[in-house]
């Protein structure tokens, strides 16, 4: 049976990427074991399927990977959060920064009815920005933020600070 501490075990370390200084957090392993990646869509499903959400948000690009898949599990639509000029259609824009430089996310302008319940998932929370920048999308559109989910925190960065006021979950922690 698959724990959380068996996934930190496959999550491998990455020395100085995306630039020197940065350990990054390679989720990829966890992706081509199957018990690995099973176990966190089961166990994050597990935890909010009771919960009143009408839509999971993906935040490009590993975010993309659990909340599709999420989404279907739970019955749920799923709405992209991208970066800058990705998505087709009229968006809003949010600027962030993140730990290692500045980027831009969007959403469709039409991607959320006002008052919808939203749970965002992305794959890591490190300083918080993308995850707040996210947030604050959704809330231009007049949808609630009710929980973010991330497969990884990384304690040491205080990015939960950041989120403080949102209810936020982590499979495991750094």
């Amino acid at each position: 049976m698959m724990t959380a501490q068996d996934l930190k075990t496959i999550i491998r370390d990455i020395p100085d990427f995306p630039k020197k200084g940065i350990i990054f957090k390679d989720i990829t392993p966890v992706l081509k074991h199957p018990d690995a990646f099973r176990y966190v869509v089961d166990r994050i499903t597990e935890e909010f399927k009771h919960k009143n959400i009408d839509k999971i948000v993906g935040i490009e690009s590993r975010g993309f990977i659990f909340s599709p898949v999420l989404a279907y599990k739970m019955g749920l639509g799923f709405v992209p959060v991208r970066k800058k000029g990705k998505l087709p259609y009229k968006t809003h824009q949010e600027s962030y920064e993140l730990e290692y430089g500045q980027a831009v996310l969007e959403i469709h302008s039409d991607a959320l009815e006002p008052g919808s319940r939203v749970m965002i998932v992305d794959d890591l929370l490190a300083t918080g920005g993308t995850a707040l920048a996210a947030a604050r999308l959704v809330e231009k559109l007049g949808a609630k933020v009710e929980q973010f989910a991330f497969l990884v925190e990384l304690d040491f960065l205080n990015g939960r600070k950041k989120l403080s006021g949102y209810d936020v979950f982590s499979l495991i922690h750094y």
